[in-house]
C-alpha cells in the first residue's frame, strides 16, 4: 500500500515535469522558427535600427565594425532578439497553460490580465524608446561630439548600447504591474504608496540617471513616465485593495 501512495505522488510531479518539458519544447522551436524566417531580414532589420542613429551622424560617416566577424553576426543577433520579442505572445500563452489548472478561479481572473498588461506595456517601453528617446537622445549627443572628432559608432556596441536602452524602458514601463501586485499581495495600501509619492519620484530620476546615457533629455524621458506610470498604477491598484476582512486574517467574527 506505502509503495503504491509513493506511486501516485511521485506520477503526478513526473506529468507536471513532462508537460513543462513539452511547453519549454515548444517555446524553442516556436522561437527558432521565427528566428529563421527572420534571418534573410538580418541586415534589413539592423539598418532599421539604426536608423535614428544615422539619421544624426556627419554627412559621409558611417558605422565600423571593429572586429573580423561582427559584419556577420551582429545583424543575426539582432534577429534573434527580434524573434524572442515576437514570441513573446506565445511564451507567455505556454506558460499561463502551464500555471492556470493550478489556480484558484479568481487567481485565473487576475493573473491574465496581468499578463497582457505586462506584455503590452513592455512593448509600449521598447517603442517609445525607439520613437521618442532615441532621435532626440542621438541628436544631443551627435552634436555634443568635440570638434575634430568623427563619429564612428561600431555596430556591435551600438547593438548592445540599444538593447540595453530597450530592456531599461521596457522593465520601467511596468511599473503600474508592480505597483497593482504590491497592493492585491497586501504589501502596501494605496494610501501608504501615495504618501511615498515624493521619494519615487526621486527614485524614477535616479533610476533615469543609472540606465541611461548622461544626458539630460533622456533621462528625463524615462524618469517623467515611470512617474506617470506609477501615478496610474496607484489608481488602478485601488480596484484590487484587499477588503478589510481579507486584509486581517486575524479578525474575530463577532457572534450573531
Amino acid at each position: 500500500m506505502k509503495n503504491n501512495l509513493n506511486d501516485d505522488q511521485e506520477m503526478p510531479f513526473l506529468s507536471h515535469l513532462i508537460e513543462l518539458r513539452d511547453r519549454l519544447l515548444r517555446g524553442v522551436i516556436f522561437v527558432l522558427a521565427v528566428f529563421l524566417a527572420l534571418a534573410y531580414y538580418a541586415n534589413d532589420i539592423y539598418a532599421l535600427l539604426a536608423g535614428p542613429l544615422m539619421k544624426y551622424m556627419p554627412a559621409n560617416s558611417s558605422m565600423i565594425a571593429i572586429e573580423v566577424a561582427s559584419p556577420f553576426f551582429t545583424p543575426f543577433k539582432l534577429a534573434l532578439v527580434v524573434a524572442i520579442f515576437i514570441s513573446i505572445p506565445y511564451l507567455l500563452y505556454q506558460f499561463w497553460a502551464f500555471v492556470a489548472p493550478g489556480l484558484y478561479q479568481h487567481e485565473r481572473r487576475f493573473i491574465l490580465p496581468l499578463l497582457i498588461a505586462s506584455t503590452l506595456l513592455f512593448f509600449l517601453g521598447v517603442a517609445f524608446a525607439y520613437f521618442a528617446v532615441f532621435p532626440l537622445m542621438f541628436q544631443f549627443l551627435t552634436a555634443a561630439a568635440p570638434t575634430g572628432v568623427t563619429m564612428m559608432t561600431d555596430i556591435s556596441h551600438y547593438l548592445d548600447f540599444v538593447l540595453t536602452l530597450f530592456f531599461a524602458f521596457g522593465i520601467c514601463f511596468e511599473v503600474p504591474i508592480f505597483t497593482v501586485v504590491l497592493v492585491w499581495a497586501g504589501l502596501v495600501t494605496p494610501r501608504s504608496l501615495a504618501e511615498q509619492r515624493p521619494y519615487v519620484i526621486v527614485g524614477a530620476f535616479v533610476i533615469g540617471m543609472v540606465l541611461t546615457p548622461p544626458d539630460v533629455i533622456s533621462q528625463t524621458l524615462l524618469a517623467v513616465p515611470m512617474w506617470l506610470l506609477f501615478e496610474a498604477g496607484l489608481l488602478c491598484s485601488r480596484l484590487f485593495a484587499p477588503k478589510p476582512a481579507e486584509s486581517d486574517p486575524n479578525k474575530q467574527l463577532t457572534p450573531s
